[in-house]
């Protein structure tokens, strides 16, 4: 089904002066104006577009693509304050409206705001809502499992670490003993499930998958081939100086060098870990 707020391929079924027409389906016949047309564009081809509402209401097609879609997330920048609530620019020529009833607190022009994207249901207008936790249902079922990688964006910051929006649904925790990084209010990441609490909470983690296996992997041996072969480092050491050395986690760091030393490319000794001497 077509709808406005999301991304579809749709056939290009007329060319006239000022644009394209597209079939919407349900929607109908929805221009696509010369400025957001590829140059090559004709009749009979595909195009994928976004569906949105111009100044009158009207549903409209672009190529460009916004910064979050209806069902979405995003950090966005307020533009102007009007009678009728705050815009915020999220990539379009036509800004979202947040109405004042939407907004969790008073929106001021040039600060951002996290909000959510959806389609009002009582005139058929795209907006924006700062009140993140009426569309979060930590209820809901999901199906997360431990390692998965998820799009995450930082929400508040708590004694435990920060909230995060886990794939525009759930909340989850990044402890702060697991984040070796600055995060800011807003920000988009890259995370991995890393427990499903009996509660039903998620915890997260930044750290996962082969390629942050690798990263870490190349940290320490970087580390080693700086300081003659060796790191006063080991499974024991604590966690804070395993942070303050590598910037990982005691975890992170343990998998690591027990990889490296499967591999027979370093020793683990008392004092330390050592690069062994490859070529002998």
């Amino acid at each position: 089904m077509v709808k406005v707020g999301h991304t579809h391929q749709l056939d290009v079924i007329k060319a006239l002066d000022f644009g394209f027409y597209l079939d919407a389906k349900e929607l109908g016949e929805v221009l696509l104006p010369n400025k957001h047309a590829p140059n090559d564009l004709s009749v009979g081809d595909k195009l994928h577009v976004f569906l949105y509402l111009d100044s009158e209401d009207r549903p409209i097609a672009t190529t460009k693509a916004p910064k979050a879609k209806v069902g979405e997330f995003a950090y966005l920048k307020c533009v102007a304050r009007t009678h009728v609530g705050a815009f915020l620019d999220w990539g379009l020529e036509k800004d979202i409206l947040v109405p004042f009833a939407e907004q969790h607190r008073p929106m001021d022009v040039d600060k951002s705001y996290l909000v959510y994207i959806y389609l009002d249901k009582n005139d058929g207008r795209l907006v924006a809502s700062s009140k993140i936790d009426k569309y979060i249902d930590d209820e809901a079922p999901h199906d997360f499992t431990p390692q998965q990688q998820v799009n995450l964006i930082i929400g508040n910051s708590t004694d435990l670490g920060f909230k995060a929006i886990i794939n525009n649904s759930h909340w989850g925790v990044l402890y702060k003993n697991d984040v070796f990084q600055t995060l800011s209010f807003g920000q988009s990441k890259k995370g991995f499930i890393k427990r499903i609490r009996e509660d039903g909470k998620i915890d997260l983690s930044l750290q996962g998958g082969k390629e942050t296996r690798d990263k870490y992997t190349k940290i320490i041996l970087n580390y080693l081939e700086k300081h003659d072969g060796f790191a006063p480092l080991h499974d024991k050491s604590s966690p804070e100086i395993i942070a303050d050395t590598f910037g990982m986690s005691k975890g992170a760091f343990k998998k690591s060098i027990g990889g490296l030393y499967k591999q027979r490319i370093i020793s683990i000794n008392k004092d330390g870990i050592r690069l062994l001497d490859t070529n002998s």
